[in-house]
């Protein structure tokens, strides 16, 4: 089992910071740390309005945009991490910082849920030949599918997620692992954005999990954007101690009966779920949202040529409306729009002059 702590952008920006999230995440059991490569412009709009996160309605590239580091602040964080005898982890969100993550030598790579559909992202990072770690929040089956084809199958673990702030555990679906597993021919894991400390990770042991990704804090009153929903030490420490006691019992009868030391019937029963891949009721109406489609970087006049310098692939959100898929981004560059589209407006197939 290998245990994910999740920091993301908890740093704020601040190595100090950074290096205490890294120690107490090593001292509580994590084998791996992973960061966000953050630049703005690579995930959001800037038109994008407000996004409702566990701390509220946030202005969320404003945020982003302050949280933009260069290549000396991660190089520092790979440092830190691997003094403490930590895997170094990452993800990058565009073209930009995945060029920054490659130059820092990782051992791995993890994209996620919402970049899924990201096929520019993909593909280059599939031609890393590296191991890779795709999360499949917000997605149907056909979706992990498409993404899982751009890599080989040696290449990557996939980690079921529901993409929530902060995602019920009754959501979870965890009875659906091992049917992921025999569909895709693919390692499977979790990554767990439900409140409780260990309901979900340790029931998904049990359906065969091997790898655990929870966000992690050093206090859930702090103004990280996920701290809110983020373990604090002492619960990180307990979820990978008793991860370590399953990989411990030697049948599935004595990690039935251990779990239900833990947690009630009902609990185990609920996070279960129906072993049918489906988007979870939380996550149901971001579809199509929180995943990246095409965009009006700028306004665009009626017969403009779509370039890279006015055009985007981004998270939708709430505020602005869909696009294509990114698959057919380069399709379109160079074809000309048939209507006025405004800024960050999603750009659409009738949008566009036919294909020569």
């Amino acid at each position: 089992m290998k245990i994910i702590a999740e920091i993301g952008t908890a740093h704020r920006g601040s190595l100090s910071k950074a290096e205490q999230l890294i120690r107490e995440a090593a001292r509580c059991g994590a084998d791996t740390a992973k960061f966000q490569i953050v630049f703005a412009r690579e995930i959001l709009h800037p038109l994008t309005g407000s996004v409702p996160l566990p701390g509220g309605a946030t202005p969320l590239f404003e945020v982003f945009k302050a949280l933009e580091q260069d290549l000396s602040f991660y190089q520092a964080l790979k440092e830190i991490t691997e003094s403490e005898n930590l895997e170094f982890l990452a993800t990058p969100f565009g073209l930009e910082s995945a060029s920054l993550l490659k130059s820092l030598q990782p051992d791995s790579v993890k994209i996620a849920s919402p970049e899924l559909n990201y096929t520019d992202l993909l593909m280059e990072v599939a031609s890393w030949k590296l191991p890779v770690i795709l999360s499949s929040g917000v997605c149907e089956l056909d979706d992990i599918k498409e993404a899982v084809g751009f890599f080989s199958k040696d290449q990557l673990t996939l980690l079921h997620c529901v993409t929530a702030y902060p995602a019920p555990e009754e959501d979870y679906n965890l009875s659906l692992l091992p049917v992921l597993r025999q569909q895709l021919d693919l390692p499977i894991g979790v990554s767990d954005h439900s409140m409780h400390p260990s309901l979900v990770p340790c029931v998904a042991s049990s359906y065969g999990a091997v790898m655990i990704e929870k966000h992690f804090t050093l206090s859930r009153e702090e103004d990280g954007l996920d701290d809110p929903i983020a373990l604090e030490p002492e619960d990180f420490k307990q979820m990978a101690g008793r991860l370590h006691d399953l990989e411990y019992l030697s049948s599935a009868e004595d990690v039935r009966k251990q779990l239900n030391k833990w947690f009630s019937p009902q609990e185990i029963l609920a996070v279960s779920g129906s072993g049918i891949k489906e988007l979870a009721p939380s996550e149901a109406p971001n579809y199509g949202r929180t995943n990246r489609s095409i965009h009006a970087l700028t306004d665009l006049k009626a017969g403009t040529v779509l370039t890279e310098e006015n055009s985007c692939v981004v998270r939708t959100e709430k505020v602005l409306t869909p696009g294509m898929h990114p698959r057919y981004y380069r399709e379109i560059l160079g074809r000309r729009v048939v209507r006025d589209i405004s800024s960050g407006e999603g750009i659409l197939k009738t949008d566009i002059t036919p294909s020569p």
